[in-house]
């Protein structure tokens, strides 16, 4: 089977090279000419562990293949991702017009029945105006079908998401779009995932239902380790006591200084912002707006209180990106921190594995160090804001010499508070 993947960003890269794997013939197709160049040359945009290896093995194996040519790749696909960018507005409604020019494209290069298939995060009723828009904007008449097919990769673990999946969305209202649909994801049917048939409308809120959840159980965590924090009791026990029941579950039960990157905040505004337009109430999803914003500002009494004052203050950041194995920075809590740390007169020295390069287009003041022990020497305190493993395991001997006084405030709470203490470091965690 040939597919063409529109879009080589995220989804669309890590998507295609993973169908590649699958042994399907995959032609990722861009606008941008100078991404699609490097590319070609080996070069992979975005960090994501293990992607570098797959992207190059299916390309000397013949199977994926780049270009801006998206005319020559929707010809010869059967089925055809569109997996461009949404980005959110202003107001949090997604800009869709991208997603409409890839559209307008593909209609135009059209020429024989294919599958369309949403894989972007895109609004409630979106497939339906696919259908319309691309049925209005034929150059040759043919017919198709369309389908959604919602992504649930995460960043730092998404190729192992995309093989071993939880389970495959697959939205349309075709019997012949699904059953296409269906033998494409036919290796993840041998290993018994589960393949879930919906409406089109369906599929396209299961995305955002299921990211505005568990950015919930995020926050409600983060809000009992304020409330551990005022009570002066540990919220590890709480959230254990609480994960052991499976009604609840344990994983994304760990406090820290709120969600970010490119999903949770916008499909939260997002998942709002269709909700107003049927006349629905989100209240909970606008408190969990609400009250992330505000776990960020949070953190900076934790720090300002350990130090004793911000102003004329060296801070060292370990961390910049919203999350480990990754360099994405969009919505990253290190970005308000950082800036709120520099408008409170403190000065911020930072290192992250990965994500410097990008920071830069994203912080405005700090600078930047070769490594951890770099970021702390002569600091009046260490900052942890991202889990990277390279920061469980310092020399703490070493890290008190550095410092200007041993006192480190740990967003992320990698680090046991009475560990830290016999060692002599004054410290401060989130709920501890």
């Amino acid at each position: 089977m040939h597919i063409a993947v529109i879009g080589t960003g995220y989804v669309g890269l890590v998507s295609g090279a993973c169908f590649a794997e699958f042994g399907v013939d995959v032609t990722c197709v861009d606008v941008d000419s100078l991404k699609i160049e490097k590319l070609n040359n080996g070069e992979i945009p975005i960090y994501e562990p293990g992607l570098d290896q797959l992207v190059d093995k299916n390309v000397r194996d013949g199977r994926l293949h780049f270009t801006t040519d998206i005319a020559s790749a929707v010809k010869q696909a059967k089925v055809v991702f569109l997996a461009v960018g949404t980005p959110p507005k202003e107001d949090g409604s997604p800009d869709m017009s991208y997603y409409q020019q890839a559209a307008l494209d593909v209609a135009r290069a059209m020429n024989g029945y294919k599958v369309l298939v949403t894989k972007s995060t895109v609004p409630i009723g979106t497939g339906n105006w696919l259908r319309k828009f691309v049925s209005e904007n034929l150059a040759v008449e043919t017919d198709f079908g369309v389908a959604s097919n919602p992504e649930f990769l995460r960043e730092g673990a998404a190729i192992d998401d995309f093989m071993r999946p939880d389970r495959v969305v697959i939205g349309s209202n075709e019997p012949q779009a699904i059953e296409i649909m269906k033998e494409l994801y036919r290796p993840l049917y041998l290993i018994e995932t589960p393949i879930v048939i919906t409406s089109l409308e369906a599929a396209e809120l299961i995305k955002y239902a299921a990211n505005a959840f568990l950015a919930t159980k995020i926050t409600f965590i983060n809000e009992i380790a304020n409330l551990c924090d005022a009570i002066g009791c540990d919220v590890h026990d709480v959230a254990r006591g609480m994960g052991m029941d499976n009604r609840i579950g344990r994983k994304f039960l760990h406090p820290g200084p709120g969600y970010g990157g490119s999903c949770f905040p916008k499909d939260t505004r997002a998942l709002t912002t269709v909700a107003d337009q049927f006349g629905v109430e989100t209240l909970i999803v606008d408190a969990v707006i609400e009250a992330n914003d505000r776990q960020r500002d949070a953190m900076i009494p934790k720090i300002e209180k350990l130090v004793g004052g911000l102003s004329g203050k060296q801070i060292g950041m370990l961390g910049l990106s919203f999350k480990p194995e990754t360099d994405d920075m969009r919505e990253s809590p290190a970005i308000d921190i950082a800036h709120k740390l520099i408008e409170k007169g403190a000065s911020v020295k930072a290192f992250d594995p990965v994500a410097m390069d990008e920071a830069k287009h994203f912080i405005n003041g700090i600078d930047y160090a070769s490594d951890e022990y770099e970021a702390i020497d002569g600091a009046d305190a260490i900052v942890i804001v991202t889990e990277w493993n390279q920061f469980r395991a310092l020399d703490m001997e070493r890290v008190k010499g550095l410092l200007r006084s041993p006192k480190i405030a740990d967003l992320r709470n990698i680090y046991e508070p009475e560990d830290m203490r016999a060692l002599g470091f004054e410290y401060v965690g989130v709920g501890r």
